[in-house]
């Protein structure tokens, strides 16, 4: 059974962010700004600037009491032990901010907004230094990956994955999940994929920085690889009855966490699998165009996509939650010494599940 946390907002809860130190922050609807501590408490509220939702919140890995906050194009920084007003603000976007991203050295923010840009903004000189603008559309989800301060992954709901390299300010690879997945079944778009189509809606970079998972609006899951400046899909699951909202990869860990538009969570342990692939690459180094060259146009290779079928078919989850709420915002973090899982969904309080023995 979750614990829940209650007394801090009053409308439905968009994100939360965890500090080392075992702080929780909390964004919602109308500009509401929460600090928590660890036993629920409401430690600190406030309403930014503008009453525009507050759609993605995140705490500086350096200074634990400092916090960057999302809201309509602006982006503030805020001190949690004194919610009163900000220590400062950025407008560099031109649109509503979805999700902001800190690379591990605290140099760089970036911050995803619905048209379709990734502003990157140097905190030292205070400045965009980088304007990435590649999506045709809204992009959902910006990370950065860990120990790669110069690199980060997005996604959007033109259904495109995009691996950026900012010493080049133009992605190095780019895949249609759509598109990929069309290409895997070697044939025309079915029914449910046109009615579900692939828009993504969040990445999250496992601690190694090599490993990332995607969650889109057909309720499927899926993992890449990074392989120098490309990427491979190592795997992919229909995790969810309805869009996956959520994905987020528990630290130091492939385990991941995901939630949904069907009101459920569930962990994954994709090690198994990801390291399977690494250990035989042959098998998963298909290139589109070599793809198409192996494959005859008509008739396809059924045995192939049967037994890639039946190898996702053996992914089942460690622990499945039925939380009953669409699923706005996962976490995973610390709370007095034990692993627990933070959901934010419609309501106006956070819930606490423990992870216990993972």
């Amino acid at each position: 059974m979750a614990v829940r946390w209650t007394g801090g907002h009053s409308s439905s809860i968009l994100c939360l962010s965890a500090s080392k130190d075992g702080l929780v922050a909390s964004g919602a609807e109308g500009g509401d700004v929460v600090a928590w501590g660890e036993d629920g408490t409401p430690l600190g509220h406030m309403q930014l600037e503008g009453a525009e939702d507050v759609a993605s919140i995140l705490f500086s890995p350096s200074c634990p009491t400092k916090l960057y906050a999302s809201h309509g194009e602006t982006i503030s920084v805020l001190d949690v032990r004194s919610l009163k007003g900000s220590l400062d603000h950025f407008h560099v976007n031109d649109e509503e901010i979805n999700c902001l991203s800190l690379n591990e050295t605290e140099s760089l923010l970036a911050s995803a907004d619905d048209s379709g840009a990734i502003k990157i903004l140097d905190l030292e000189k205070k400045k965009v230094t980088r304007s990435l603008k590649r999506h045709s559309n809204i992009c959902s989800a910006v990370s950065f990956r860990p120990q790669r301060p110069q690199s980060l992954v997005s996604c959007g709901l033109d259904m495109q994955v995009m691996l950026w390299s900012l010493q080049k300010a133009r992605p190095v690879w780019i895949t249609n999940l759509q598109e990929d997945e069309t290409e895997e079944t070697e044939g025309p778009q079915s029914p449910g994929q046109l009615l579900n189509p692939a828009l993504a809606h969040s990445v999250s970079v496992a601690s190694c920085g090599n490993v990332f998972s995607c969650g889109a609006e057909d309720g499927k899951v899926r993992i890449f690889r990074v392989m120098g400046l490309s990427c491979q899909r190592e795997l992919g699951f229909k995790g969810h009855t309805l869009g996956v909202s959520q994905v987020c990869f528990l630290p130091e860990s492939l385990l991941l966490l995901t939630g949904g538009n069907d009101g459920k969570i569930r962990l994954w342990d994709v090690s198994s699998e990801v390291e399977k692939k690494q250990k035989s690459p042959a098998k998963h180094t298909h290139r589109k165009k070599a793809k198409r060259a192996a494959c005859p146009k008509q008739g396809g290779d059924s045995r192939a996509i049967g037994a890639d079928e039946e190898e996702h078919a053996k992914i089942l989850p460690k622990l499945d939650i039925e939380h009953g709420e669409k699923v706005n915002w996962l976490l995973s973090t610390k709370i007095k010494g034990h692993q627990n899982i933070l959901v934010a969904d419609q309501t106006s309080c956070v819930s606490v599940y423990p992870l216990n023995d993972l």
